[in-house]
């Protein structure tokens, strides 16, 4: 049986300014509207990152709406209501973050900071960053949501976030 409810999603990260933005925009076209997909940092850089910005455009993304900001705006009230919130950086992970309304389900789906290589290695820092969150995002939006148990699910995501490029 398959619903047509749309799936909230915040990605978080520190900085919200690289993953996070580069996983907001995957999900939100990979999950062909059945995700509404958000990030947000913890200490917002109160940029996006130009590069991660390149890489979307070169690959037909649209960008206009991205920005970074903090978490705290998801949860105020009138913030969507949360199903899933990964953290995409293991920094985010280990911090206390907000009580979110609704105890969406969590998983740790970290990689490396692609924004923290300098020079000639950067663009493909960024491309391997994008390559493993289109992964993990492949698996994710396979699940079949609305057919299996919280339990399974929650192992099901962890298992995601083990996925090749983890940090950990």
């Amino acid at each position: 049986m398959m619903t047509d409810r749309t799936y909230n999603v915040l990605f978080l990260c520190t900085g919200n300014s690289a993953r996070s933005i580069l996983a907001e925009a995957l999900l939100n076209r990979e999950g062909q509207g059945r995700y509404q997909a958000f990030s947000a940092g913890s200490q917002p850089r109160g940029e996006v990152h130009p590069m991660a910005l390149d890489l979307l455009a070169r690959n037909g993304f649209k960008t206009d709406d991205l920005r970074s900001k903090s978490w705290d705006e998801f949860a105020e009230p009138g913030a969507p209501q949360l199903d899933f919130v990964f953290t995409v950086c293991d920094n985010a992970a280990g911090e206390t973050c907000p009580v979110w309304p609704g105890q969406p389900m969590s998983a740790h789906w970290g990689i490396e900071d692609p924004a923290t290589v300098e020079g000639e290695g950067q663009r493909a820092a960024f491309e391997r960053a994008m390559m493993f969150l289109r992964n993990r995002i492949s698996l994710f939006t396979a699940l079949p949501l609305d057919a299996i148990d919280a339990m399974s699910l929650k192992d099901e995501l962890d298992t995601i976030g083990r996925s090749e490029g983890a940090t950990r």
